[in-house]
C-alpha cells in the first residue's frame, strides 16, 4: 500500500521533531521532510510534491497563509494547519480555512511538546483525512483522543414521537472536513426570507465565533455562534460553538437551542447526531436535515431518526464533497430522500421553507 508522503513545515524545531516522531510511529504515513519556513519547504517540494503539507502560519520569510494561497493557486494539495489557539490565531486560522486548508489541529504556547505528544492520534487522523480529500472541491473561498465511541444517547434519549405541524420550521445541517467552505456556498446563497437554520461544523473552541462572524459578513441572512436559549429565527443561522453540544428545545411553538457540556458523541463535541436527534424529538416534520462533507459517520444515525420522525433529509453528493464519509454512512443507512450536488442545496432549502409554508 502506498503511503501517504507528508511535508511539515513549522518554524519550532520542537515541533518538527514531536510531529515526525507522531507521524512515524503511523504505518501508512512516510514524513519526506520538515522545513523551518515555506521557502525552505517549496525548494525540497519541487523535486517530490507531497500529499499532504502540515503547516504553522506564523513564520519567517512567509507567513503560512501566504504559502497556502501560492499552494492552491499553483499545485492544490491538501493541507493541515497546525497553530497556536489564541484569539487572534483563530481569525487567522479562519483565513487559512477559507484559503483551502482541509482542517486545523490546535497547539497550546505551553506544554508543547507534552501537547503534540498526547495528541499523536488526532494529528495522525487529521493527515489521513487530508490525504483521502477531493482536492478539487478546495476551492479558496479535527480529530480526538480514542475514547468510546458514545452514541446520542449519551446526551439526549431518542425521539418517542414526531411532533405535529407547525409553522415554524427549521433546517439542521452537519458537517466536518471541508465544510467550512461547503457551508460558506450555502448560507451566501440564502436569502433572508430562508428558515431558520442550525448547524453543527465540527471544529475546536473559540475558532466556531471566528467562523461565525466572517460568515455573517459574507452573508445576507444573519449568522452567529449560538448561546443558550437563542431563539431559531428565520433568516438567522446558529453554529454550535466548539467544545460544547447543541440541541434544539421547542417552547410553545417557537424553536430555541440549548448549549451543553458532556461527552464526546462518535468522539464529537458538538456531534451532528446530538442536534439531529434533537431536531427529530422536538421538530419532527416541520424539519429538514442536510449532512454534507466530512469524515466519519457523525450524523448519519441521526438523519436516519430525523426521517423516521417525518423530517425531509438530503445528503451532500460525493462528487462536490471535499471527503464523502458522512453523507456516504448516511446513504448506506437509507437516510437520506434526496443526494445532490452543494450548488443544488440552497435552492433546496427555499423549496422546502416554501412547501412547508404552504
Amino acid at each position: 500500500m502506498k503511503k501517504i508522503n507528508v511535508m511539515l513545515v513549522d518554524d519550532s524545531a520542537v515541533v518538527r521533531q514531536v510531529l515526525q516522531d507522531v507521524l512515524k510511529r503511523d504505518p501508512e504515513i512516510h514524513v519526506m521532510g520538515a522545513a523551518s519556513d515555506p521557502i525552505f519547504a517549496l525548494n525540497r517540494m519541487n523535486a517530490n510534491w507531497p500529499d499532504v503539507i502540515v503547516l504553522d502560519v506564523e513564520m519567517p520569510r512567509m507567513d503560512g497563509i501566504t504559502f497556502l494561497k501560492k499552494i492552491m493557486a499553483e499545485h492544490p494539495t491538501p493541507v493541515v494547519i497546525c497553530s497556536t489557539l489564541t484569539e487572534k490565531g483563530a481569525e487567522t486560522t479562519m483565513q487559512a480555512l477559507s484559503a483551502g486548508a482541509v482542517s486545523i489541529v490546535t497547539k497550546p504556547k505551553i506544554g508543547l511538546k507534552d501537547f503534540l505528544q498526547g495528541a499523536a492520534s488526532d494529528i495522525t487522523h487529521a493527515v489521513k483525512a487530508a490525504a483521502r480529500a477531493n482536492i478539487r472541491n478546495l476551492k479558496p473561498r479535527v480529530a480526538e483522543a480514542v475514547k468510546p465511541k458514545l452514541s446520542a444517547d449519551a446526551i439526549l434519549q431518542p425521539a418517542a414521537h414526531a411532533m405535529s405541524k407547525t409553522t415554524e420550521h427549521i433546517v439542521a445541517i452537519g458537517t466536518s472536513t471541508g465544510g467550512t467552505q461547503a457551508l460558506e456556498a450555502v448560507l451566501t446563497a440564502l436569502p433572508t426570507t430562508a428558515p431558520g437554520i442550525v448547524i453543527v461544523q465540527h471544529m475546536p473552541e473559540k475558532f466556531t465565533a471566528s467562523f461565525a462572524q466572517r460568515l455573517d459578513s459574507l452573508c445576507e441572512i444573519r449568522v452567529k455562534e449560538a448561546a443558550n436559549n437563542d431563539r431559531v429565527l428565520p433568516g438567522h443561522a446558529l453554529i454550535a460553538p466548539g467544545g460544547k453540544h447543541m440541541l434544539i428545545k421547542r417552547n410553545g411553538a417557537q424553536y430555541h437551542v440549548e448549549v451543553v457540556d458532556g461527552p464526546l458523541v462518535n468522539r464529537h463535541k458538538p456531534s451532528v447526531d446530538v442536534l439531529f436527534r434533537s431536531v427529530a424529538k422536538f421538530a419532527g416534520k416541520n424539519a429538514v436535515g442536510i449532512i454534507m462533507t466530512g469524515m466519519g459517520d457523525d450524523g448519519a444515525r441521526g438523519l436516519k431518526e430525523m426521517q423516521s420522525a417525518g423530517a425531509a433529509t438530503v445528503a451532500q453528493d460525493e462528487k462536490s464533497c471535499v471527503v464523502f464519509g458522512m453523507p456516504k454512512e448516511a446513504i448506506a443507512l437509507d437516510a437520506a430522500d434526496k443526494i445532490m450536488p452543494l450548488d443544488y442545496i440552497p435552492a433546496e432549502i427555499m423549496r422546502y421553507a416554501h412547501l412547508r409554508s404552504t
